[in-house]
């Protein structure tokens, strides 16, 4: 798959294009009582799963605060175009992500600056860290009508909310309190609007352009874990029939089993996508048979997907279940289930631990 295979607006935003066309996938038994992943009871070959992972929860802030005269690394040039696109692409992989004041991590919430100043470090750029202060980074944009998918948006005067332009007069947002990130109309005139990204240019970290342009034939590494060449083709052809991003694949499968197709779980989830045996007779799949363990775990996660409209929200039903993602609005507060939506992110974007 090539970068002008899959266009300007990016992988992110034809993930959520495809996943209109398909239906959501057949109910099937849970992992546990939880969900497909127990939370709390090892939905991984280690038992202490979440003291396992605690090294690759992030830090309180993404980025550093920078001063108010822009971002503090500039894209190179580039003929790629879309560069705006990419960042909506990117925002909307937090759809349903909770609303927390002062939120900076996706997997417990994000408020409005910090939803921006997530998306554009995704994207390797540094933003300040507050709504005022990003609203006097880049380039000034004189009206609506002159804005462009990427750029800031913000309200108030001083201002006090900020969210990113998605086009048609509709912006990404992390509204309020009680509220989830959306999508939503531009209700009032924006105070400042201001343009991020260089003309003609387009993200190349590395997490970006390599894992998620091209996911799995670049090999994001996580620590020394790399995608196994035997396993690349079987996420790319399910995710290509299903809707959903080669690079999600194998990162779940890193996350759950590290690539060993013959891991078995405490709580008895077996194989590649240590799907438990009850889910796997429901998808119908052998779960110790890799090429079927992805097929599964690639129908249960695009079910998730259309159904919450959110990486993260699908993630955590795929851990926790679905259920608990209801009960709690979101990611639900485990700490096995917040570090483990985590991990797959980062290892999905390339990130070394």
């Amino acid at each position: 798959m090539s970068i002008d295979s899959i266009g300007p607006v990016g992988v992110q935003a034809r993930i959520l294009e495809i996943q209109r066309r398909f239906a959501p996938a057949a109910p099937v038994a849970s992992r546990s009582a939880t969900g497909n992943g127990a939370a709390g009871t090892g939905s991984t070959t280690n038992a202490s799963f979440a003291s396992a992972l605690a090294g690759f929860l992030p830090g309180a802030d993404v980025g550093s605060a920078q001063a108010a005269t822009g971002p503090a690394s500039a894209f190179p040039a580039s003929t790629f175009p879309g560069a705006g696109e990419q960042v909506v692409a990117d925002a909307k992989r937090y759809l349903g992500v909770p609303y927390v004041w002062g939120g900076t991590d996706p997997a417990k919430g994000l408020d409005c600056s910090g939803l921006v100043q997530r998306v554009y470090a995704d994207l390797g750029v540094d933003l300040p860290r507050v709504a005022a202060d990003q609203a006097r980074a880049g380039q000034p944009v004189a009206s609506l009508a002159d804005a462009r998918p990427g750029d800031l948006l913000a309200f108030g005067s001083p201002v006090d909310h900020i969210g990113i332009y998605a086009g048609n007069n509709t912006m990404v947002v992390a509204p309020k309190t009680g509220d989830v990130v959306k999508v939503e109309s531009i209700y009032r005139t924006p105070s400042a609007i201001r343009h991020i990204l260089p003309d003609g240019s387009a993200p190349t970290a590395a997490g970006f352009d390599a894992a998620l342009l091209n996911p799995v034939a670049a090999s994001p590494a996580t620590g020394t874990a790399t995608v196994p060449a035997a396993y690349r083709s079987l996420f790319e052809q399910a995710g290509q029939r299903y809707g959903v991003a080669p690079s999600l694949l194998a990162a779940v499968a890193h996350t759950e089993s590290n690539f060993d197709p013959n891991a078995v779980s405490g709580a008895g989830a077996v194989g590649l996508m240590q799907l438990m045996p009850g889910t796997a007779r429901g998808l119908g799949v052998d779960p110790r048979d890799p090429a079927q363990a992805v097929d599964g775990a690639a129908r249960l996660l695009a079910g998730h997907l259309r159904t919450y409209g959110s990486v993260p929200l699908a993630l955590a039903a795929y851990n926790a279940g679905p259920g608990s993602v209801d009960r709690y609005g979101g990611v639900p507060p485990f700490a096995e289930t917040q570090a483990y939506v985590q991990r797959v992110l980062d290892f999905q974007k390339g990130t070394t631990a």
